[in-house]
């Protein structure tokens, strides 16, 4: 029996999970590490935090599983996308790393997309160049620290660092390089246009490798650290929303996922490399070799949820704390006595800007709306509500340019909730479907490093052999009709 192993490097913790190559979860560790922000729009965190919690949690799951390090066959790696960490000639980290959901660069972006040139910059990544992205990050840290850019030698993303830390080597996948700005999608290879034009020499990325390729072995100083084998192959891996995919068995054209995590996330795989209009979705190698996909992503969409339970849900916290209960439990049946539609009341869901359709860093929260006839409950059904219309703002481009969506897959913390299942799957106006596993990302790394192992012969295999579908939760006709008239509003409302 293959037992593989995925680790994730996710924002608010690292997660290791072993699975068997049936797909069958053996164990699975998280621990979490803090998230900093010390001016408003910034957000880092400490590299080594990520490692510490990486040693905790591969150590706590072989035991948990009751393996040693010698009965893992591979590892997956996937993490966070986007994020910087700056290295120095001696492999020292020369700043913490400024994450995904970082909006200081705005001025960088613009002078990116100047010095490279629009249509060339289009031609190469196929993609804006965005705030959370990495390219904007080195040329702030070029304009803004220049001694710490005199000392960078090389740039990891986050689950990249961890690789390092793993194996000592600098390596990459196609689909988290994809989120740099530095990538040449369609070609699946660093863009040596733009890195001429901004001036980036190539040695300062990463190798790249497609995501079930082998990159690395375990060193025996992280075998000692983790409880690993020395020399466990650690394949490529994937970013967070392309794992993620694997994971969810988004691995053939005609499937979607629509993920309610942290950011909401519409996710469909491509068969070749597609501009969309405007440059509204992101168009990202996938974790598939030969294969691409388009993505729409919410920057704040369980994210929502959370800071509504956070800031007005002491309540129902106090009440799952003295039933034993999730506090998200709690607040679903609170939402659940409210109508459809929230009798007029509406959330956008913009409270760290946003990105599809609005790439927008200076975007803002909103309940729009509000009457003395609205309570709590009105509240609480608006933010899911809020969250399912920015989804179908992706769903709706994904279907202008002709993307077939045949199957909807829900995954991530919201796709937990019936209610919360029910209202996407109303508002979207598609089923959703969920699977027999939710351990999103590092499910996919983990089937992603089977198939570098050779446990199976490709992506779509893996899936195969692992995911089956549990629950279909059908829309409900009468709801649609009204979600898409307040959608219709939900959409004014930015624009006003």
């Amino acid at each position: 029996m293959a037992y593989l192993m995925g680790i994730d490097v996710a924002t608010t913790a690292c997660k290791a999970l072993i699975v068997d190559e049936k797909g069958t979860v053996l164990a699975g560790v998280a621990h979490e590490y803090p998230l900093l922000t010390p001016y408003p729009g910034w957000a880092e965190q400490e590299p080594r935090d990520w490692l510490r919690a990486a040693a905790l949690a591969v150590r706590e799951a072989l035991a948990r599983a009751g393996l040693s390090g010698k009965n893992i066959t591979a590892i997956g790696l996937t993490g966070q996308m986007h994020g910087s960490v700056f290295l120095d000639a001696k492999d020292e980290v020369i700043r913490p790393c400024i994450l995904w959901c970082d909006q200081r660069t705005d001025e960088q972006c613009a002078w990116i997309t100047n010095t490279v040139g629009r249509d060339l910059l289009t031609q190469e990544t196929l993609n804006p160049v965005l705030t959370g992205f990495t390219a904007p990050k080195i040329m702030w840290l070029r304009q803004r620290e220049p001694d710490n850019y005199s000392r960078l030698r090389k740039v990891l993303l986050p689950k990249d660092y961890l690789r390092f830390w793993l194996t000592g080597e600098y390596a990459t996948e196609v689909s988290d390089a994809s989120g740099t700005s530095l990538l040449n999608v369609p070609k699946r290879q660093w863009s040596k246009a733009v890195l001429q034009r901004l001036e980036i020499p190539e040695s300062m990325l990463p190798a790249c490798y497609e995501s079930p390729e082998i990159s690395g072995r375990v060193s025996k100083s992280a075998a000692a650290e983790t409880g690993l084998a020395e020399g466990t192959p650690v394949a490529g891996g994937g970013g967070d929303q392309a794992a993620g995919a694997v994971g969810n068995g988004i691995v053939r054209t005609g499937l979607v996922s629509a993920v309610s995590g942290t950011s909401g996330v519409v996710f469909a795989q491509t068969d070749a490399p597609l501009l969309a209009p405007r440059l509204l979705l992101h168009s990202f190698c996938h974790a598939v070799p030969g294969k691409w996909h388009l993505m729409g992503v919410m920057l704040a969409a369980g994210g929502s949820f959370r800071w509504f339970r956070d800031t007005l849900g002491a309540q129902e916290v106090a009440v799952a704390r003295e039933s034993a209960r999730d506090p998200y439990e709690v607040l679903c049946e609170e939402a659940a006595q409210a109508p459809p539609g929230c009798e007029g009341l509406i959330f956008l869901p913009y409270l760290i800007g946003e990105r599809t359709p609005y790439p927008d860093p200076d975007a803002r929260g909103v309940f729009f709306g509000l009457s003395l006839r609205h309570s709590k409950k009105h509240l609480v059904r608006a933010v899911l509500e809020g969250v399912a219309y920015g989804l179908k703002d992706s769903f709706d481009i994904m279907a202008e340019m002709g993307v077939p969506i045949q199957q909807v897959r829900a995954s991530g913390g919201g796709a937990r909730s019936s209610l919360w299942r029910q209202i996407q799957a109303d508002v979207s106006g598609y089923a959703h479907s969920t699977i027999n596993v939710d351990e999103g990302p590092a499910f996919g790394a983990a089937l992603l490093a089977g198939v570098g192992a050779g446990v199976f012969a490709s992506v779509p295999e893996a899936c195969d052999a692992c995911i089956r579908i549990t629950s279909v939760t059908e829309p409900q006709p009468a709801n649609v009709k009204l979600y898409r008239d307040f959608h219709a509003v939900y959409k004014a409302l930015y624009q006003t």
